[in-house]
């Protein structure tokens, strides 16, 4: 019995032993890899980046449901989310902080102010960045082959802006505000030159900061010019509030500005300010089959209770479009698969997305909007 026992006892060990040897090369298979997304959690446009933010998360759970094979290895995908409060200098601190963590891709930053200075220290490192949001023209012009973007830049979006203002709404007296930022400025110096060379006269020019809330002074000086139209470059935040002084003022004239007043946030932040078919804004981005866009924005509800703000889908298409290449490569290291990230050729819930030799998407359609009884209305897209 004595014996039988000893046997019965090794037999117990050996197994055990050789079921943990066959188990661990399987753990050994499993890789975390780890996707970055940096915005503006906090500040005047937190919820932007929040949108920003909820767009990565989500294709990274569909991601990780797929249970993805790279490089012989189960991936498992992670997001390391960053807040860059919409500060030049916060956004390089946080992407040093990136490169030290090793991360394999960052998406973001989104504003061409935080992105452009960030890009510089991602390129240094080797790191892919796509920002899904950042139109700055400034952005893929460094030549850096690191640096990525899903929508159309300022120039396609300022010449389709002061193109729609002229021929379509048969402005002839513009004025133009801007808030100095890096996209404010560069948004309304293209809108300008395309204004202008479709025979618009500018009769004001005049200046503030993202962070001001009193505009009763310039929208004075403005009033004074009598035009039939005011081009706004700056945040939605800035132009709700600009919009009900503008009201207060009994200004009348139209107003027009990028992207970034293009949110659903604008009625809200405009409040009586909003006036139907009055306010007109442009998205660098366009969907011109809008049945998977559709079918991203009810997960994107169902998941969050709340509906996208703006370039969330564009936010989840840029991770999508780094697993993507991670998968032609059949790497997950940023030298191996960055080749195939600038070769890319991928359809996602927002159209078709491949990149130019600068790193700018090819093709770029952009939406022109207005707002109808507080929603905004798809007017129509553009190249």
């Amino acid at each position: 019995m004595q014996n039988h026992a000893k046997a019965t006892f090794l037999t117990a060990a050996i197994a055990l032993t050789l079921s943990a040897t066959l188990a661990s090369p399987v753990q050994a298979q499993e890789q975390v890899v780890k996707i970055a997304h940096v915005g503006p959690i906090t500040g005047p446009v937190a919820h932007v980046g929040k949108d920003n933010e909820n767009g990565a998360r989500m294709a990274i759970d569909d991601l990780n449901a797929k249970h993805l094979v790279i490089g012989g290895k189960k991936i498992q995908f992670v997001l390391q989310a960053e807040d860059d409060g919409s500060d030049p200098k916060q956004a390089t601190s946080v992407a040093q902080k990136l490169v030290d963590a090793k991360v394999a891709a960052v998406i973001g930053h989104l504003q061409s102010g935080t992105s452009i200075p960030a890009s510089k220290i991602y390129f240094d490192a080797g790191i892919p960045q796509i920002s899904p949001s950042a139109t700055s023209a400034k952005y893929t012009e460094q030549g850096f082959n690191t640096t990525f973007r899903v929508v159309a830049n300022d120039s396609q979006l300022g010449a389709a802006m002061g193109r729609y203002a002229a021929k379509t709404l048969h402005a002839k007296r513009i004025a133009v505000i801007d808030d100095r930022t890096a996209y404010g400025q560069g948004l309304a110096n293209e809108f300008l030159k395309d204004a202008k060379a479709n025979g618009v006269e500018i009769v004001s020019t005049q200046y503030t900061n993202d962070r001001a809330t009193d505009f009763n002074a310039i929208l004075t000086a403005v009033k004074a010019k009598q035009p039939d139209l005011i081009f706004f470059g700056g945040i939605d935040a800035s132009a709700g509030t600009m919009l009900r002084q503008m009201r207060q003022l009994g200004i009348t004239a139209n107003f027009m500005g990028g992207d970034a007043i293009c949110t659903g946030a604008l009625p809200r932040l405009a409040g009586e300010g909003l006036i139907d078919d009055k306010v007109y804004c442009a998205i660098a981005g366009g969907v011109e089959n809008p049945a998977p866009l559709e079918a991203f924005k009810a997960a994107y509800k169902k998941k969050y209770n709340a509906d996208i703000v703006q370039y969330a889908p564009y936010t989840y298409d840029a991770v999508m479009v780094i697993a993507k290449a991670m998968q032609q490569a059949n790497s997950v290291d940023p030298k191996k698969y960055l080749q195939a990230l600038s070769k890319i050729q991928y359809t996602g819930v927002t159209g078709k997305i491949a990149f130019d030799d600068k790193g700018d998407i090819k093709n770029g359609t952009l939406s022109i909007y207005t707002f109808r009884n507080g929603q905004q209305t798809l007017l129509t897209l553009t190249k």
